[in-house]
C-alpha cells in the first residue's frame, strides 16, 4: 500500500516477494485505478515475468497486464517502437547464441581465422566484455558509421580480436541484427539523445517495480534510473543473501548501498518466512551469519517445528548416493511422492554416482537444466570409441569417424552408407575398403582406421581406465575440447574415467571392457521413462526461486561446494549465498551429504566448510564425525582462509608504497585475475607486478 516515492524492500528466502509485488500491482490497479499500461513490472525470467503476469492477470481481471517484463524484453517493446531514432527497422532481429557463432563462422572462413586463434565461446565471452566494459562506445560504430565504412574498419583490422570484434559488428548491422547487450545499450541511448523519446517513456510509467534487485548489472541500473526520472516512483524487491550472479555482471551492492542514490527511500523488511520449518531456518541463519557484506538479518519461522537437519559425511561417493537413494526410497514408503524431492548439486559432474544408483535401485527421475550425465555428449562420443574397438557398429562409427575433424562430412558419409548397403557390410568395413578410393583423397580416413584397428588387438587385459584415456588422448578428442574451451566437458570426461576406476576395482580381476560396455549401457539406455512423478535434479542456480519439499544438497565438500575455482574473498561469499539458497529451498526436510577419499588431483577430500559454519549443534549426523576428520578438516579450510586473506588487495590506483626491497613506488593498476599490483618504484624504469600476498605498506603523504 506504499505507492507513492522510493521504496526498497528488502525480501529474506521464502517471505511471498512475488505474491507482495502482485498484490502491489492490483493494488495500484484494482484500488487506485492505475492503468495497467502505465506500469512497468521487471524480473529477471522469461519464465518469472510470464508466472506474475498470469497472476496479475487472475488478481486484475485485466487482459492489459502493462510492461511485465524482463529488462530485455521491454527494450525490445521501447525498440520496436522507437528503432527508427537510430535508423533500424521495426523488424530488427534479436539474436541468441546460434546466430552468433554462424556469424563468427562466416568471419573465420573470410579471414582465415581458425579456433586455434579463439574458439567460439571465448570470441562470444570476449565480444560481451569489449562491449559492456572495455569499448562501451562501441555502439556509435554501429550506429553512425556507414556500412561501407564499418566493413572496411573491419577488413584493415590485423590483429585476431579485432578482426571478429569489427566482422561482428559489420554482420550485426548488416542484417540489422541486435544481440542482449545492444537491446539496453541502444535504449539507453535512443533516451540520451532523444528527448522527446525519452519524455514520452518517463511519463508513461507512471511507476516502475523490480524483482530480484540483487541480480541486477550496471546498465541495467542506468536503465531503471532514466525511467524513474520523471514519476519517481520506484519500487524495488530483493534479498542481498541471494546475490550468487555476480559472474554475469550482477551488483548486489545497488541494493545494499540503494540510499546513496536515492536519499528519501522508504525501506520496509520482510523476514517472516513460510516456506521452511524452524531447524532448517536455524541452520540457514547460522550459514548465512559468517559472511561480512550483508545486511543483518534473521529469517523468522512462521511454520511448526518439523525434522532436524539430517547429515551424512560417507566414506565415498558411491557410498553418499547410496544413503541419498536410501532416504528417498524410505519417504517414498512412507507416502512421499518423488515429484516432492529434489537432489540439488553445484556442478553437473557431480551428478554421475548419485544417477547411476538412482537407476540401479530404479528410482525415477529428471534433470533439469542439464542433459543425464551419460546421455551428455562427450560421454557418449567416449563410450563410442570404447564401443568401436569392440563391436565396431555402425552408431558408434557415426559419432566418431568425424569426431574430431577429419573431412568425412556428408558427401563422403553418403558414399560409404551407398557401399556399405550395396554389399551388406558395417560403414567401418566399407571405410577400410574405401581408403584407396579418389573419394578418400585428402581425409585422415586413414589415420582413424589405424586407431580402431591398433586398439582392437590390444585392448583385450588393459585396464578400461587406461585404455580410455589412451584412446582420448591419440584420438584427438581431448584436445578438441580443450581447443573449444569446454572445460565443463573436460571435468565430465574425468568424472566418467572416475567411474570407470570405481568400477574396474569394485569388481575386480573379471572387468573386461565388453563387460563393461554391456554393464554402462543399462545407463545409457535409461532416458525412456516418461511418468511425470520423479526425483527432480539440478544445479543449486537452476534451482534459484523453486521450492521442495525434500531437499538433499549433495556434494558437499571442499574444492565441490565451495567450489576450487573460488580465489578470493568475496567469491567465498558468493559462494556461501549460494549455499544459502540451496539450502532455503527446502520446505519440511534437508538433507546434507558429503563424501571423503580423494579429488581428481588426488588430494585429500574434506567436508565443505559450510557444514562448519552451520555448526554441529544444528546437524543430526548420521554418525558422528571422527575428530581426526574433524581436525584436518579444520586445518586445511584455514589454511584457505589464509590464502584467501592473501588475494585480497587493499591498495587503490594512485597508492604510494613501500616495499622491502624495491623501496618507494606507485600503485598503476590492480589486477585481480593473478592476484597481483602493478607498481612503478621510483627506482626501475619499467613497471612490476607484485602479488597481493607481498608485504607493502602505505606512505602516508
Amino acid at each position: 500500500m506504499s505507492t507513492e516515492g522510493v521504496i526498497r524492500v528488502i525480501a529474506g528466502a521464502g517471505s511471498g516477494k512475488t505474491r507482495a509485488l502482485t498484490s502491489r500491482f492490483a493494488f495500484l490497479v484494482n484500488e487506485i485505478g492505475i492503468l495497467p499500461g502505465n506500469i512497468l513490472c521487471v524480473t529477471f525470467t522469461n519464465k518469472a515475468a510470464n508466472e506474475m503476469r498470469q497472476r496479475i492477470h487472475n488478481l486484475t481481471g485485466d487482459n492489459d497486464t502493462g510492461y511485465i517484463n524482463t529488462f530485455h524484453g521491454f527494450c525490445v517493446s521501447v525498440l520496436q517502437e522507437d528503432s527508427h531514432a537510430v535508423q533500424y527497422p521495426k523488424s530488427f532481429l534479436v539474436l541468441d547464441n546460434s546466430d552468433i557463432d554462424a556469424m563468427l563462422s562466416i568471419i573465420y572462413e573470410e579471414r582465415g581465422l581458425t579456433l586455434r586463434d579463439m574458439t567460439f565461446s571465448h570470441a562470444r565471452d570476449r565480444i560481451e566484455m569489449l562491449k559492456l566494459k572495455e569499448q562501451p562506445d562501441y555502439y556509435k560504430d554501429m550506429i553512425e558509421m556507414s556500412l561501407d565504412v564499418l566493413h572496411r574498419k573491419y577488413m584493415d583490422a590485423v590483429d585476431p580480436m579485432d578482426i571478429i570484434f569489427y566482422g561482428y559488428l559489420y554482420q550485426e548491422k548488416k542484417c540489422f541484427g541486435l544481440d542482449y547487450n545492444d537491446l539496453i545499450t541502444f535504449t539507453l541511448y535512443i533516451f540520451q539523445q532523444n528527448e522527446e523519446i525519452r519524455t514520452k517513456w518517463q511519463k508513461r510509467l507512471e511507476y516502475i517495480m523490480i524483482d530480484e534487485f540483487q541480480d541486477i548489472d550496471e546498465p541495467q541500473y542506468r536503465l531503471m534510473k532514466v525511467l524513474q526520472g520523471y514519476h519517481g516512483n520506484l519500487f524495488v524487491v530483493g534479498d542481498p543473501d541471494q546475490t550468487i550472479y555476480s559472474w554475469r555482471g550482477a551488483n548486489g551492492r545497488y541494493l545494499l548501498d540503494f540510499q546513496e542514490d536515492f536519499p528519501d527511500t522508504k525501506t520496509i523488511m520482510m523476514m517472516e518466512n513460510y516456506r521452511s520449518t524452524p531447524q532448517i531456518l536455524t541452520a540457514v541463519n547460522a550459514l548465512i551469519s559468517r559472511n561480512r557484506t550483508r545486511i543483518e538479518k534473521e529469517l523468522i519461522p512462521m511454520l511448526p517445528g518439523g525434522d532436524p537437519v539430517r547429515c551424512c559425511l560417507a566414506d565415498n561417493a558411491k557410498k553418499e548416493a547410496e544413503w541419498i537413494a536410501e532416504q528417498i526410497l524410505n519417504l517414498h514408503e512412507k507416502g512421499v511422492k518423488y515429484r516432492d524431492m529434489a537432489v540439488l548439486y553445484r556442478a553437473h559432474y557431480v551428478t554421475r554416482s548419485v544417477e547411476e544408483v538412482l537407476l540401479q535401485k530404479k528410482i525415477p527421475y529428471v534433470i533439469y537444466s542439464g542433459v543425464q550425465f551419460f546421455g551428455r555428449m562427450e560421454i557418449k562420443d567416449a563410450l563410442s570409441y570404447l564401443r568401436m574397438i569392440v563391436y565396431k557398429d555402425d552408431l558408434s562409427f557415426l559419432r566418431t569417424a568425424n569426431t574430431p575433424k577429419r573431412n568425412l562430412g556428408k558427401r563422403r558419409m553418403a558414399y560409404l552408407k551407398e557401399y556399405a548397403e550395396e554389399r551388406g557390410c558395417t560403414l567401418y568395413q566399407a571405410l577400410q575398403e574405401s581408403l584407396d578410393e579418389p573419394v578418400m583423397k585428402g581425409t585422415r580416413a586413414g589415420q582413424y582406421v589405424d586407431l580402431i584397428e591398433r586398439y582392437a588387438g590390444s585392448y583385450a587385459g588393459r585396464p578400461i581406465s587406461d585404455l580410455l584415456s589412451s584412446i582420448l588422448d591419440e584420438s584427438g578428442y581431448e584436445e578438441m575440447l580443450r581447443t573449444e574451451g569446454s572445460q565443463e566437458r573436460l571435468d565430465n570426461l574425468a568424472e566418467l574415467k572416475q567411474s570407470i576406476y570405481d568400477f574396474e576395482t569394485s569388481c575386480g580381476e573379471e572387468t573386461d571392457l565388453p563387460q563393461y560396455l554391456s554393464h554402462v549401457a543399462l545407463f545409457s539406455n535409461a532416458d525412456a521413462e516418461t511418468q511425470q512423478d520423479k526425483v527432480k535434479l539440478m544445479t543449486v542456480h537452476a534451482a534459484k526461486g523453486l521450492e521442495f519439499p525434500n531437499v538433499f544438497l549433495c556434494g558437499m565438500s571442499e574444492g565441490i561446494f565451495p567450489s576450487r575455482k573460488v580465489t578470493t574473498r568475496p567469491g567465498m561469499e558468493e559462494e556461501r549465498r549460494l549455499a544459502f539458497v540451496a539450502m532455503t529451498r527446502a520446505e519440511q526436510r534437508l538433507f546434507l551429504t558429503s563424501s571423503s577419499g580423494r579429488n581428481h588431483d588426488g588430494s585429500p577430500r574434506y567436508p565443505s566448510r559450510f557444514l562448519f559454519d552451520v555448526g554441529r549443534e544444528h546437524l543430526k549426523f548420521e554418525e558422528e564425525p571422527p575428530e581426526g576428520l574433524i581436525r584436518d578438516a579444520m586445518e586445511e579450510i584455514d589454511r584457505k582462509e589464509r590464502w584467501l586473506e592473501n588475494q585480497q588487495h587493499t591498495m587503490e590506483k594512485g597508492t604510494r608504497v613501500r616495499h622491502s626491497i624495491f623501496h618507494d613506488g606507485t600503485v598503476l593498476d590492480i589486477d585481480e585475475a593473478k592476484h597481483a599490483y602493478v607498481i612503478q618504484f621510483d627506482e626501475i624504469s619499467t613497471p612490476r607486478s607484485i602479488s597481493f600476498r607481498a608485504h607493502l605498506t602505505k606512505i602516508q603523504e
